[in-house]
């Protein structure tokens, strides 16, 4: 396995950008596309030392992880670019669909395809052996947005952490950020920070505040700008699942604990 960085580093994508992860041997792959810097694609072309690059596996159709497709395919006409479903936006017209619990060739591998949805109705892990290709399921140094206006559902992501702790696995390969040696942990972090989230924001609305915008000040404080949107839209994943577990209420566009 060869990490390769693409090349996009930003407040949204981290100081290392996305993780592209090159599985060499007889079905050369690559894990989610990066953005099609040239770069990167350099990088790829020399790790592949002369093969050509046959398969690409998308974790899941947001712009960073497959914005690169035309361009790996422009370098390499042949190649097969594999996502689950259609539930994203995505340039990336696939070859063909991944399926829950397939296996496929990769590299000199077999993976399983774990689909893991929450964080978008398509998001997949890549499972080869104790090694998991995690995509933005998790990553070190910071949650993942759960996009509630773009398909995120918190209580569907939840339970993708869970099935994938279920399988106890040695190392995760994010997609963003360092790889993470000690990944049992880690979920039961994230786990238990959605749970103390979901208490933080019954209590801003325990005080009086009714909107996303209003308890992301709360709940979040200092933030950069050009992440309060995401934050906001990560506080209503959290609202809909607390009023689907009738512990909130909904009216119109602001929210209030159950009586």
């Amino acid at each position: 396995m060869i990490l390769l960085p693409a090349g996009n580093a930003s407040a949204w994508t981290g100081p290392t950008g996305n993780n592209t992860f090159l599985l060499p041997g007889a079905v050369p792959t690559l894990i989610d596309a990066g953005i099609g810097n040239p770069e990167h694609l350099d990088a790829l072309s020399h790790a592949l030392a002369g093969a050509a690059l046959a398969q690409v596996l998308l974790t899941h159709g947001h712009v960073d992880h497959v914005a690169g497709v035309p361009a790996l395919r422009d370098r390499w006409p042949a190649v097969h670019v594999r996502q689950f479903g259609t539930g994203s936006p995505s340039p990336a017209t696939p070859s063909r669909s991944l399926a829950d619990g397939e296996r496929i060739h990769a590299g000199d591998l077999e993976i399983m395809v774990l689909h893991t949805p929450g964080h978008s109705p398509d998001h997949c892990c890549f499972v080869s052996g104790a090694d998991v290709f995690c995509g933005d399921l998790v990553r070190i140094g910071g949650t993942v947005v759960i996009p509630a206006s773009r398909g995120g559902d918190l209580a569907v992501y939840l339970d993708s952490l869970r099935r994938l702790r279920a399988l106890e696995p040695a190392r995760l390969l994010p997609g963003h950020g360092p790889i993470i040696d000690h990944p049992v942990e880690l979920i039961d972090e994230y786990l238990a920070h959605r749970q103390t989230r979901d208490e933080q924001i019954l209590h801003a609305l325990r005080v009086g505040l009714s909107t996303p915008p209003e308890i992301v000040n709360r709940v979040y404080g200092a933030l950069p700008e050009q992440l309060r949107g995401a934050a906001a839209d990560t506080v209503l994943a959290h609202l809909i699942k607390l009023r689907d577990e009738r512990r909130v209420e909904q009216h119109d566009d602001s929210w209030s604990r159950s009586r």
